[in-house]
């Protein structure tokens, strides 16, 4: 797969084929980290992939992490406090 390096107003740019697209699940305005790689011979192009929180600032997989590896879980008993009609 080829592609051409075309003027874009004051920049150069390259326009990506749809099944190279659809492969990587890409869409028009997704976010993309752009690098040189370490030969300084090709661009590497990926997606950025923001990772959801939970509740807006914790993920779910670093509250578990940050568990003690000793903790044990516990039942509370809720006992009746006023005249509570279950």
């Amino acid at each position: 797969m080829t592609t051409t390096l075309q003027p874009w107003g004051n920049s150069q740019g390259i326009r990506l084929p749809k099944p190279l697209l659809k492969a990587l699940a890409l869409d028009a305005g997704t976010a993309l980290s752009l690098e040189l790689s370490p030969e300084q011979d090709a661009i590497v192009l990926r997606p950025v992939r923001k990772k959801s929180p939970v509740r807006g600032r914790h993920r779910i997989e670093d509250l578990a992490a940050a568990m003690p590896k000793n903790y044990k879980s516990a039942e509370f008993g809720w006992d009746a406090a006023g005249r509570e009609v279950w």
